[in-house]
């Protein structure tokens, strides 16, 4: 169980470069000073956003792999999980060749609402989590890890929640420094927007390489088990 909570630790911080999601939130946040408005409106609504469609997600995607799981008596074989884990090492270490092409900004309809209607950015949130949850690779192999569990943790969904919670670390994070007013949190906000931004993207590609070569490693270390 250790284990498994230290993979889904290290899967959730994964999630939690998205650019796309920090520069949503650092949109709204200098947007919110030009407009002299406090941010906290419209960030807590598109980061409420995401994190209801993905944990919604998250959590009827175990449901449905238990079933299914269930109905085909379905069994977790070492032969299965080592082959599973060299087809997924092998698709990791290609995503992190993959081109990364990422929104690091709101639109402009979200800049507009973001001026008079706030709790319109929810919707915006909605809509970010709807295309990021059936996508986020490290998100459904984090889902995927928890659901191959029999019989499934007592508080698993209590998992599930927690681990949307800490991939929104980053976007939380930038929008309470963006409520003090003192210079020294100013140059935090901006040095982690800075290096999320820029860092963030090839630090997923190094990460979806280690963690693809440690699971081939692994499934061919137990060769002899498939």
């Amino acid at each position: 169980m250790t284990g498994l909570l230290l993979a889904l630790l290290g899967l959730a911080f994964l999630d939690s470069l998205s650019v796309l999601n920090i520069g949503v939130v650092s949109a709204v946040v200098y947007g919110s000073r030009l407009n002299r408005q406090s941010p906290l409106p419209g960030g807590l609504s598109f980061i409420a956003g995401v994190f209801a469609v993905t944990s919604i997600f998250g959590l009827f995607a175990v449901l449905g792999i238990g079933f299914v799981t269930d109905l085909t008596n379905f069994e977790l074989t070492p032969t299965v999980r080592y082959w599973g884990e060299l087809l997924i090492g092998f698709a990791l270490i290609l995503l992190a060749f993959f081109p990364l092409v990422a929104q690091t900004s709101a639109p402009g309809w979200a800049m507009a609402a973001m001026r008079q209607r706030p709790w319109l950015l929810g919707f915006l949130g909605i809509a970010v989590g709807l295309g990021q949850a059936p996508t986020a690779v490290p998100y459904l192999a984090g889902l995927a890890m928890l659901a191959a569990q029999q019989p499934l943790p007592p508080a698993w969904p209590v998992i599930v929640v927690a681990y949307c919670a800490i991939a929104l670390l980053p976007c939380m994070l930038v929008l309470a420094l963006s409520t003090s007013r003192t210079r020294q949190a100013d140059r935090v906000q901006r040095w982690l927007v800075r290096n999320l931004t820029r860092y963030g993207p090839i630090g997923v590609r190094i990460l979806f390489v280690v963690a693809g070569v440690a699971l081939v490693a692994d499934a061919l270390i137990h060769r002899n088990m498939w």
